[in-house]
């Protein structure tokens, strides 16, 4: 038994190390956020993103070029959820959960909801543009003031997206 006491030790040291190691590799939940992140509920929708900001930057047509796809906020995609059918922009749309993205251009942006939830940033878009629910086109509102950090607000009339010197309004009916 004196013998066997060390051998069981040298097994169970063995194992907590591995199993350590192991959890060591296993990535933590928001450790490659980069910015805060806001919750928005209001009126049947709730949308979760990441708020970047400004930092001195000109956003879009620059950090976010005109013509490509993105995330509509920071780190993983936005999300957004709608507890009943609606229409959104200018079509129908039943209730759910979709990831929210855009395409900025100059004077309108097309607004992307996408059944692919889990997606970070716009990187796997591509990829999984042929789950898009709907795409819905909304024009530029330019600012007088530039607006810090990315905020999207929610009202009985839609949602408004505002960055830098650049706000979009998205109608949404239920």
């Amino acid at each position: 038994m004196k013998k066997l006491f060390p051998v069981m030790m040298l097994l169970v040291l063995a194992a907590t190390s591995v199993f350590a190691q192991g959890m060591k590799h296993q990535p933590k939940p928001n450790s490659e956020r980069k910015s805060p992140h806001d919750t928005v509920t209001a009126n049947h929708i709730k949308i979760t993103y990441g708020r970047p900001f400004k930092k001195g930057r000109d956003i879009f047509g620059d950090l976010e070029p005109y013509g490509k796809v993105w995330r509509a906020g920071a780190d993983e995609a936005t999300e957004i959820t709608l507890d009943r059918a609606c229409t959104f922009g200018d079509k129908k749309l039943a209730a759910g959960t979709y990831t929210l993205f855009a395409t900025p251009n100059k004077t309108e942006w097309t607004i992307i909801l996408n059944g692919k939830l889990g997606q970070w940033g716009a990187f796997q878009y591509d990829k999984n543009k042929d789950q898009d629910v709907l795409q819905t086109t909304v024009p530029v509102k330019n600012l007088d003031a530039p607006v810090d950090e990315l905020t999207m607000t929610v009202n009985k009339k839609g949602l408004l997206i505002g960055w830098d010197k650049t706000s979009v309004f998205v109608p949404i009916k239920f």
